[in-house]
C-alpha cells in the first residue's frame, strides 16, 4: 500500500468509524426498514459502516464494492460473520466490464462515472481530487443479484453518480431503496425516481448529508418528490433519497 493509499484509507475510516455513537445511530435509523433475518443489499459498501449496522439488526448482507483496498478491508473486518457476503464488482445496467476510476487520496469519490461527473464533484470541493488509478471492474446487475440471492427487503445504493445505471438493471420492485442525492446531478436523480415509479407505488423521504434524520415528518408521494427536485427545492448539496412501498411505511 502506498503512502497516498494509506492516507485515503485512514481518511475514510475516520469519516465513517470515528464518530461517537454513530453505530447506534445507524442501527436505530435503519431499524425502520430492516428486521432480523431480512436480506439487505449494500451497493457501494466502501468500508462497511452501513453493512455493520445491517448486521447489528440481524440482517443477511450482500455487499458490493469494486475497490481492491476497500474489498480487502471488508474481507478482514467481516471475515467471521457468516451473514456477510462480499462481491468485488460494480453494479450496473448490464453484465460486462467497465473502467472504474479510483481516487486514492479520497476513495469515497471513486466512481465508474465519466470525466464530466468527476469535474462536477471537484466543483463541490475546496481541494481538487485526482483519480489517479483505473481498473477494469466486472459489472453485475441487481436482477442478477436477486436471481442469485433473493429479493432484498432493503437496498442501499451509494455509487458516486452511478445510481442510474444501478437502478436501470432492476426490473422488479423492492420494498425499500435508498440512493445518493447530489444536487448537480438532478436530471439523473429524477430518472432514477421515474424508473422506480414504473415498478410500484412508493412513498419518498430525504435524509440530508450524513445526518440519519428525516427532512420531512410525513413522507411524500413519488410525484411530489420529483416535482421538488425538478424545481430545486431541496436546500442541500447532498444526502440520501429513500423510497418505500406505501403499505410498509404506513405500518412502521
Amino acid at each position: 500500500m502506498t503512502l497516498r493509499e494509506r492516507y485515503g484509507m485512514v481518511r475514510s475510516w475516520l469519516m465513517y468509524y470515528a464518530k461517537p455513537f454513530n453505530r447506534y445511530k445507524l442501527k436505530s435509523f435503519y431499524a425502520l426498514f430492516i428486521k432480523e433475518n431480512d436480506l439487505v443489499f449494500d451497493i457501494g459498501a466502501h468500508l462497511g459502516n452501513r453493512s455493520r449496522a445491517y448486521l447489528d439488526l440481524g440482517a443477511k448482507v450482500i455487499a458490493v464494492e469494486p475497490q481492491p483496498l476497500c474489498a480487502d478491508f471488508l474481507q478482514k473486518a467481516f471475515a467471521q460473520h457468516r451473514d456477510f457476503t462480499l462481491l468485488q464488482a460494480v453494479v450496473g445496467a448490464s453484465v460486462g466490464q467497465i473502467p472504474f476510476h479510483i481516487c486514492t487520496q479520497s476513495p469515497t469519490i471513486s466512481t465508474a462515472r465519466d470525466a464530466e461527473w468527476r469535474n462536477n464533484i471537484n466543483s463541490y470541493n475546496t481541494i481538487s481530487a485526482i483519480w489517479d488509478r483505473k481498473i477494469l471492474a466486472p459489472v453485475i446487475t441487481l436482477d442478477l443479484m436477486i436471481q442469485t440471492y433473493g429479493i432484498p427487503v432493503f437496498c442501499k445504493i451509494d455509487t458516486e453518480g452511478f445510481e442510474w445505471e444501478v437502478i436501470s438493471g432492476l426490473s422488479s420492485p423492492l420494498p425499500h431503496v435508498s440512493f445518493e442525492y447530489l444536487a448537480f446531478d438532478r436530471a439523473r436523480i429524477i430518472a432514477c425516481l421515474r424508473k422506480l415509479q414504473q415498478l410500484t407505488t412508493y412513498s419518498c423521504n430525504f435524509s440530508p448529508g450524513e445526518s440519519q434524520r428525516w427532512y420531512w415528518p410525513k413522507w411524500k408521494s413519488m410525484y411530489e418528490m420529483i416535482k421538488i427536485i425538478e424545481h430545486d427545492q431541496l436546500p442541500f448539496r447532498f444526502g440520501d433519497l429513500y423510497v418505500s412501498m406505501v403499505d410498509r411505511v404506513n405500518a412502521s
